[in-house]
């Protein structure tokens, strides 16, 4: 009897975790300074959510960088900071994490759900014909490790004055055209949540060029303070306004500088993976490899591809997990109008939805049968994770259960 081989540990920046994260945790707590605007010493503020901020500038080679609480908080914050509010609308692609609708609504503005293409990131095409005088901004979501075509979304945004926000949560290292993805928008943001490449459990990270987006997005985060610290940033101009409470802590801070240190490293291990299987696996004739705006930027940590029908798809998730290989049909995302809250179309506050206009409701657009590209994609796909601890063992393993399930399947 044939021994299965183990699966291998999966995992990304949490697999990484190690003596680095800890050194740094453990220099804020013995300096017992926790919050980061101020501790035992007036006069000299703890450093560590300071610290990842420069580096993250460095890293991506933009002037504003912001530490929040979450990549959640991220993406409220930035909305808010470029002035999308209600009566606003918001393109983002149906095929999206929660936050990425949520946020839009809680800013009190509408979503309105664009179709991906076979990259499962926003189609540019979309744009053009979802535009209306409403429309404020796109949010483009770099969706697990690989970019969307930013050339193509930038002309077609920008052309339109619509402000550009990178989703980068599950994209943090890769590149389009040798640029890091976040660099290519008015602003763009990240997440340390515990699945991401980078983690510190929760936390999240803006970045932009925009001085005023920056100043606004430091009020929105702080009750609308604009500290010293950000002073010497850049000066104040805005007027005060009332703002929120998305701060980081010393303690994610910590981790999350570790986690944005190894960041390249995690990447480069999860591209040499990939290398190793996906020119075995990409002339198979019954599968087609998730096509890619870049494929050489792309991050690396999952490998998509496609199966001719659902059915198909599935049987190759039975099999290759039979055989003790990641693979599932969803990744923890899953197209916005299946989901509840998208669903009832309510806020928290019956005044505060911005569909509670919409006369039959799920009205036009935000209904399966309004998205075909998108039901026909995501239901056809397989998903291979890879990770940290990933070896080139496990890598081979992987394309040679590929082929097997392939010869077994179309003999």
């Amino acid at each position: 009897m044939n021994t299965l081989r183990p699966r291998p540990t999966p995992g990304l920046g949490a697999a990484a975790i190690g003596v680095e994260e800890e050194a740094l945790v453990l220099d804020v707590l013995r300096r017992q300074e926790l919050f980061r605007y101020y501790g035992n010493n007036p006069e000299q503020p703890p450093p560590m959510a300071a610290l990842l901020e420069t580096e993250a500038r460095a890293l991506f080679g933009t002037p504003y960088a912001l530490a929040v609480s979450s990549g959640t908080a991220a993406l409220e914050t930035t909305l808010a900071a470029a002035g999308v509010g209600p009566g606003d609308e918001v393109i983002v692609p149906a095929w999206s994490w929660i936050s990425c609708f949520t946020a839009i609504v809680r800013s009190g503005a509408r979503p309105v759900l664009a179709e991906v293409d076979a990259s499962l990131c926003l189609d540019p095409r979309e744009i053009a014909r979802l535009h209306t005088p409403r429309t404020r901004a796109v949010l483009v979501v770099h969706y697990q490790g690989a970019a969307a075509d930013m050339a193509a979304i930038e002309l077609a945004a920008h052309r339109r004055g619509l402000f550009v926000i990178e989703d980068c949560a599950e994209a943090p290292g890769a590149t389009y055209r040798g640029r890091r993805l976040g660099t290519w928008s008015d602003a763009a943001i990240f997440s340390f949540q515990h699945n991401k490449p980078m983690t510190a459990g929760e936390g999240g990270l803006i970045i932009t060029r925009d001085s005023r987006i920056y100043e606004r997005a430091v009020r929105l985060h702080d009750l609308g303070q604009y500290r010293p610290y950000h002073v010497g940033i850049t000066p104040p101009r805005e007027i005060a306004f009332s703002g929120g409470q998305a701060r980081m802590s010393e303690l994610t801070a910590a981790v999350a500088l570790a986690q944005l240190r190894k960041l390249d490293q995690v990447r480069d291990h999860c591209r040499s993976l990939k290398a190793r299987i996906a020119p075995r696996i990409m002339q198979l004739p019954a599968i087609t490899l998730r096509p890619l705006a870049d494929p050489d930027g792309d991050f690396g940590f999952e490998l998509y591809f496609y199966a001719r029908d659902a059915a198909s798809a599935a049987t190759f998730r039975d099999r290759l997990d039979a055989r003790n290989v990641w693979c599932q049909r969803r990744t923890g995302t899953y197209p916005q109008y299946h989901r509840d809250y998208l669903k009832s179309g309510l806020a928290a506050h019956p005044k505060l939805s911005p569909f509670r206009d919409l006369p039959n409701w799920p009205a036009t657009g935000y209904r399966p049968e309004d998205f075909p590209v998108t039901e026909d994609l995501t239901n056809r796909f397989v998903a291979l994770p890879l990770g940290w601890r990933f070896t080139a063992d496990d890598a081979d393993h992987i394309a040679a259960s590929v082929e097997a399930v392939h010869a077994e399947l179309t003999l």
